[in-house]
């Protein structure tokens, strides 16, 4: 899907990207991770050709983007989504207004049609029900799942984004989390994600990059990574459900067991987190 061979590209004498190779299959979850300034976002501008490296060779769809003409550059952008850093939402528009905007601009389709698409992309992020809020109405969660649903109103085969959980509470981290592994499975598109948090990446990523030290490793995004996901989603929102239970510990495993303290005694051994009993 996307290829990069002994690519150099730097700005001024500053150095960036010396001889990087990178290979992203087509229907896997890549990650670029680093700590800021190691030029993973740089790199991003270079697969979507906003800017030509030295030297080196960049190909994207099978198609070559070093040396592309502008319509080529187009056309191929209208295949891929893009999520940017803190959504980039368009203050002046609602909700469905800014999850149209992409189908507005680039294709003639009939009024219905884009009510349809854009109600459909905002029930698939848990916001349909948004869709007449203005972007100031929105939590930065919110805004970040309004975000993620234009960038696939289009239906790309290839999703970009760019730091997608910085600023964000654990909850709405996890659920953005939850959010790119379900949209790569679900639409089979092919997913890029760029952050510097490696914990919630290693969740779900199938292959990792550090650009700057040019270092590939797999991670476990399988059974793993969807126990580790649920777990991360679940539990700040049992927290909030009601007071944990007060007793002995004799008392306390006496109880009950509530259907959600079995799911969660079966997902927790997997987590390293050992006979933790859950009390929600």
């Amino acid at each position: 899907m996307v290829r990069v061979t002994d690519l150099h590209y730097g700005v001024g004498e500053r150095r960036i990207f010396s001889g990087l190779d990178i290979e992203v299959p087509k229907g896997s979850i890549t990650a670029f991770m680093g700590p800021s300034g190691t030029g993973k976002t740089t790199l991003l501008r270079l697969i979507t050709g906003q800017v030509e490296p030295v030297s080196g060779s960049i190909e994207v769809f099978g198609e070559p983007v070093v040396g592309m003409r502008k319509a080529g550059i187009f056309a191929l952008r209208r295949r891929m989504g893009m999520l940017f850093q803190n959504g980039a939402l368009l203050t002046d528009l609602s909700v469905f207004e800014n999850v149209a905007f992409p189908l507005r601009e680039h294709t003639d389709l009939p009024e219905p049609l884009v009510r349809q698409l854009v109600l459909t992309k905002l029930h698939a992020v848990g916001l349909r029900g948004a869709a007449s809020l203005m972007p100031g109405e929105l939590s930065g969660g919110m805004a970040r799942r309004v975000a993620l649903a234009r960038a696939i109103v289009m239906d790309p085969e290839l999703l970009i984004y760019d730091e997608p959980f910085v600023g964000l509470d654990p909850i709405s981290m996890g659920v953005i989390v939850r959010l790119i592994r379900q949209m790569n499975e679900a639409l089979g598109i092919t997913s890029i994600v760029v952050s510097h948090d490696v914990d919630e990446l290693s969740l779900i990523a199938h292959r990792s990059y550090n650009p700057e030290g040019v270092s590939q490793y797999n991670t476990v995004p399988g059974l793993l990574g969807v126990i580790l996901t649920m777990t991360m989603v679940m539990m700040p929102a049992l927290a909030l459900t009601r007071e944990v239970e007060r007793g002995t510990m004799e008392n306390l495993l006496a109880m009950p067991v509530r259907p959600a303290e079995v799911m969660l005694g079966k997902l927790l051994p997997y987590t390293g987190m050992g006979a933790v009993q859950v009390l929600i």
